[in-house]
């Protein structure tokens, strides 16, 4: 269930990095809980095709965020906000910027 959370979080961020076929299968298979046979159903197409391009999809938002981290840098400053230590928040602030 985590790595699902981790996914649609990061779907969140990059959709608009998929191609339009890409978003609908994650859709239809992370947010309608369709199966991967019911998706290849409704497209006239094998459950292969779907599963490859799930995997896809899935490979692309974790490489997304591997070379972006946006969902991290969100993560990280979503925890500062509730910081009071000026120190920890000033080198959390730095260790963003340098990587």
């Amino acid at each position: 269930m985590e790595n699902r959370e981790y996914l649609n979080n990061l779907f969140d961020i990059y959709a608009e990095l998929l191609t339009n076929l890409e978003q609908d299968t994650f859709k239809n298979y992370y947010f309608e809980d369709l199966s991967l046979t019911e998706i290849a159903e409704n497209r006239h197409i094998s459950k292969a095709s779907v599963s490859k391009t799930l995997k896809q999809v899935e490979n692309k938002l974790t490489n997304y965020e591997a070379k972006l981290k946006i969902y991290t840098t969100k993560q990280i400053l979503n925890h500062l906000k509730d910081e009071n230590d000026l120190t920890t928040i000033k080198n959390e602030i730095i260790n963003i910027l340098e990587n």
